[in-house]
């Protein structure tokens, strides 16, 4: 795959991120969120201080065929930012997925469950 190609699959990951972080948080403007442009270093999603209340995550993004998940881990960590490292993955014909650490991951589940209509 071309390097150009290779770039446009990135972006093209990233910008679904984009749309969906401000898809489920309606009170974000578009500023609020934004896919950063290919290679740059550090976060592949910008976020602003209102967005990164409600989304307290350091975004890596991977749309790639075969995946290091251990090093897209070890890049989103190396952001030196104190947010909990979220590694965003995808392939051709398939859809994303998100890896983050076990314990952020429970702390989500039981949030859910204490909202949840079956807890009241």
């Amino acid at each position: 795959m071309r390097a150009a190609s290779a770039k446009q699959k990135g972006r093209v990951l990233q910008q679904l991120v984009r749309d969906t972080i401000l898809k489920f948080f309606p009170q974000l403007e578009p500023d609020d969120v934004r896919s950063t442009s290919m290679g740059a270093s550090g976060e592949d999603i910008l976020l602003s201080p209102a967005a990164r209340k409600l989304f307290p995550y350091t975004v890596e993004c991977k749309n790639v065929e075969k995946l290091n998940i251990w090093e897209a881990i070890k890049q989103a960590r190396g952001f030196g930012q104190p947010h909990t490292e979220l590694v965003i993955f995808k392939k051709n014909r398939e859809n994303p997925y998100v890896a983050l650490p076990l314990d952020k991951f429970m702390e989500l589940v039981v949030e859910k469950s204490k909202n949840s209509p079956d807890n009241s």
